[in-house]
């Protein structure tokens, strides 16, 4: 894979419900809750676009008109809306017809992702077809210690999902196909038996194999390279699902902002603009 990646960025509703944090906050979409003062799909959308390698940007969102006023605050050229499909795996379709290979996929909710993070992925997925971001534990707990408190087991160490995929060409998207069951395999182990068979659920369930090793798996059963990536920077497996994580990340925006000198009062101040703004989009 060479140069000229397309971002999608899914921000739908999920199963057309609003998320308890956007009821929190006040406004239609968990994508547009306030998080370290401003919406978190701002985080995403401001990584990606300061990202060498990537062309084009989709978000895949229900309702797309909402977002105009953030694209339009963002102000880049190279930012779509595709209007998503009833489930997640048909939104990738749709919003990677709407664009071309190779595709970054990844969520609003990966706010701590980072121009150096998405270049660090870009850069390992070379000469695979579809690759799988991942944070080892140690590096999860150094990002902060109460981030994430899910990890697969392999035999080389405990990994944390950090929701962030490449995926070559057309002809690998057939991998989106194991998130049609939701995915959640650490949750929902027995859904590794459909998504990739019995042997590679044993393997995973009882910590036999490798992170590299269950890929080989992986590649096998679907026909293509599919390759982990190891990520440096262990805060882009904790993304925001809950009042916990929205803390943490929050924390970690925050040590990151005031490592580049801005004040948690400027910060606060961000945060009530954006909030009223949000609410006005609700």
């Amino acid at each position: 894979m060479g140069a000229g990646f397309s971002a999608i960025v899914l921000a739908g509703k999920r199963d057309g419900r609003l998320d308890p944090l956007a009821a929190n906050a006040g406004v239609s979409h968990k994508c547009l809750v306030p998080v370290a003062g401003k919406p978190m799909l701002l985080h995403v959308l401001e990584a990606l676009d300061a990202t060498h390698g990537i062309d084009r940007i989709v978000v895949s969102i229900d309702t797309p008109e909402i977002l105009a006023p953030l694209i339009r605050q963002l102000g880049s050229g190279r930012i779509a809306v595709e209007r998503s499909a009833p489930n997640l795996v048909d939104s990738v379709f749709r919003a990677a017809n709407a664009s071309s290979p190779p595709f970054l996929v990844t969520t609003a909710d990966n706010v701590n992702l980072t121009p150096a993070s998405t270049a660090e992925i870009l850069s390992a997925s070379q000469g695979a077809e579809a690759a799988v971001a991942f944070a080892r534990r140690d590096r999860v707990i150094a990002a902060h210690p109460d981030g994430q408190r899910r990890f697969y087991r392999f035999r080389c160490g405990e990994y944390s999902n950090c929701n962030t995929y490449v995926i070559g060409s057309r002809e690998a998207l057939k991998a989106a196909e194991v998130f049609r069951g939701g995915g959640q395999f650490a949750k929902f182990p027995m859904r590794i038996v459909k998504a990739f068979g019995l042997l590679n659920l044993i393997r995973f369930r009882y910590g036999l194999a490798t992170l590299d090793g269950a890929f080989r798996g992986f590649s096998r059963r679907f026909g293509f390279t599919i390759r982990p990536i190891r990520v440096s920077d262990g805060a882009l497996a904790i993304d925001v699902d809950n009042e916990r994580t929205l803390h943490v990340a929050e924390t970690i925006l925050g040590e990151r902002g005031s490592a580049l000198g801005e004040t948690p009062e400027k910060m606060r101040l961000d945060r009530t603009s954006h909030s009223l703004g949000d609410a006005l989009l609700a």
